[in-house]
């Protein structure tokens, strides 16, 4: 309607950057890609390669490649294309989630598994010492 993107962020009570980004969706996609609706969560790898690559080789424009692959979000695609320029393909692999497991120390034989618990059981020793003669010299003071 012609409103400046400050004006319509102050009358909305929203940051500029997300009028911004309605501005492009809008302009790349239309109205619709605007309404509330069913998003695509999960693109697979080979749509991000594809909509990446056809990004960063500059046979797309960002706006023609979210209309083209059906990207509406803006920094979705922003930032495959900067994983693709980082790392290629590889980049965009899906990460797996969550925290990583613990990786449990794998020893060869019974002894080494108890060296390796003697040293730290020697380390929580030399640990307990050093606290006592803290202990020790401000009991002094």
């Amino acid at each position: 309607m012609g409103y400046a993107e400050c004006s319509v962020s102050r009358l909305l009570g929203i940051s500029e950057s997300i009028v911004k980004k309605w501005l492009y969706t809008y302009r790349a996609l239309g109205k619709e890609a605007l309404l509330v609706g069913k998003h695509k969560k999960h693109y697979s790898h080979q749509e991000k390669v594809d909509a990446a690559k056809a990004v960063v080789e500059g046979r797309l424009s960002k706006p023609d490649a979210m209309a083209a692959f059906g990207i509406k979000s803006k920094t979705q695609i922003d930032t495959w294309c900067r994983l693709y320029r980082e790392g290629g393909p590889e980049a965009l692999l899906p990460r797996p989630k969550g925290r990583p497991r613990k990786s449990e120390h794998a020893f060869s034989s019974r002894e080494e598994e108890l060296e390796a618990r003697v040293r730290e059981l020697e380390l929580e020793l030399e640990i307990q010492k050093r606290i006592n003669a803290l202990a020790g010299e401000i009991g002094r003071q």
